[in-house]
């Protein structure tokens, strides 16, 4: 099918994702992708700056997981995953996931990652109900964060543009600042980025109720929402949080998870354990669609201790689908077999330094984040000095795109949300773990060359 009748195909049989004709003017159609690497159909490469949709942790073009996912679609392509019935694929990943994260005691699986934080929500609910604490109910999110758009996971998300039309939002969500050092003004002296939003956590809970707040969710480090990293003294004090006033700590790894900053999860790098943790992405490379949440052991109790009339009434269709969880058990190997998660400490090290070295002394770099793993970012400004934003019709964070792209670099960028102190204009890189250190520079090259073109235009 030649160019144009696809494109004219994509405009009028597909409703895409956060959909808009106005997008689709420009839009790239791909064929294909190998390492770090994708084409569009017209043969021209891109170095993929976010890994597909921040996924792909293995790389593009592997054979292998092909070779798994037939095999497995030859011997059983699909079963229920309910009660009484499995495979033995969702088992023996369940079993490889508890040995990835042990402080966790079981596993279920779904499709990606919003219904993965969707059972995440509920199973907190549940939890509380089974303790005899049935007014545990509401949830509390950041601002910035970004948790899915399913009705209720969009009402996690912390990014008002999700929710315009769509609302009303799922009663009993609420939002509170979020750990974010750049856009930080100290009210008291000696009072940390850290300590603060820590405060306005246990604020919130105790201006609720402790008897009414079932969980805290968040993610280690933001990802669609900036890739805002928090300061070292949060994660653990939002634990301690979290634990004083019997709220469940749900961590939100889709994003952090399977290698991507230099771990195998990201709460590792602070030494804290969630009660449930929901992943999805990297966990199968996006080569098929798989997601779910590990639960503590006292939560797998809880569930198996009720009486058969309140059973956990939750599930998918796909719930451990077999030739997902297949392509899962093999994507970790390859991960631990080519030492992934240590080239992504290795690789994120020298993107950090290549950014600071490109955007350190830049009239226009606000902010330089990065450091753990290969998730990174920098926030521009109009003003470094006030961290005034560009206005909004001068559309910094979208030209940028488009420069990149036409440069042979895809990746994500968010536009400015206003006057200090929302976000400036971002670009966000997130590279398949696969990464070598001369393509590192390479991506950065582009993207300060890109930013040069833009502000002379």
């Amino acid at each position: 099918m030649l160019t144009k009748d696809l494109e004219t195909s994509d405009r009028q049989y597909q409703i895409h994702s956060l959909h808009h004709p106005v997008d689709l003017a420009d839009s790239l159609i791909f064929e294909s992708g190998s390492g770090i690497y994708v084409r569009d159909i017209q043969g021209r490469e891109y170095m993929d700056g976010l890994s597909g949709l921040w996924n792909v942790n293995v790389g593009h073009g592997r054979a292998e997981l092909a070779e798994v996912a037939a095999s497995q679609m030859k011997t059983l392509a699909y079963f229920s995953g309910y009660a009484g019935s499995t495979t033995i694929p969702s088992i023996r990943l369940a079993e490889r996931l508890i040995g990835l994260a042990p402080e966790m005691g079981a596993v279920f699986f779904c499709s990606g990652g919003a219904e993965a934080n969707e059972a995440a929500f509920k199973t907190a609910r549940y939890y509380w109900k089974v303790r005899g604490k049935a007014g545990k109910i509401k949830v509390i999110s950041r601002i910035h964060g970004y948790h899915g758009v399913t009705l209720q996971a969009m009402s996690a998300t912390g990014i008002a543009g999700y929710w315009k039309m769509f609302e009303p939002r799922v009663p009993g969500f609420l939002h509170i600042p979020t750990c974010y050092p750049y856009r930080f003004d100290a009210a008291e002296a000696g009072v940390t980025a850290g300590e603060a939003a820590a405060r306005e956590l246990e604020e919130a809970i105790l201006r609720e109720g402790p008897d009414t707040v079932a969980a805290f969710i968040g993610e280690p480090i933001h990802g669609a929402g900036g890739v805002i990293y928090p300061t070292d003294d949060y994660w653990q004090r939002v634990r301690e949080i979290c634990t004083r006033h019997d709220v469940l700590l749900i961590a939100d790894e889709i994003i952090t998870g399977f290698g991507r900053t230099g771990r195998w999860f990201g709460l590792e790098h602070w030494k804290v354990t969630p009660d449930i943790l929901s992943f999805a992405k990297g966990v199968s490379s996006g080569y098929l669609p798989l997601g779910g949440i590990m639960v503590h052991q006292k939560i797998k109790d809880a569930i198996e201790s009720a009486e058969p009339a309140n059973r956990w009434m939750h599930g998918y269709t796909n719930s451990g689908h077999p030739a997902c969880c297949a392509v899962a058990l093999r994507n970790i190997e390859i991960i631990e077999r080519e030492g992934l998660a240590e080239n992504s400490a290795k690789m994120g090290d020298i993107l950090l330094a290549a950014l600071k070295d490109a955007f350190g002394d830049h009239p226009n770099a606000g902010d330089i984040r990065g450091g753990k793993g290969l998730i990174a970012a920098v926030e521009f400004v109009e003003d470094r000095a006030t961290r005034k934003n560009f206005p909004a019709e001068k559309n910094f964070g979208a030209r940028l795109r488009m420069e990149m792209q036409h440069l042979g670099l895809v990746t994500r960028t968010r536009p400015a949300a206003g006057v200090h102190p929302a976000p400036g204009d971002e670009v966000l890189f997130a590279p398949p773990l696969v990464i070598n250190e001369e393509q590192v520079h390479r991506m950065v090259s582009v993207a300060k060359e890109s930013v040069e073109a833009v502000l002379r235009r």
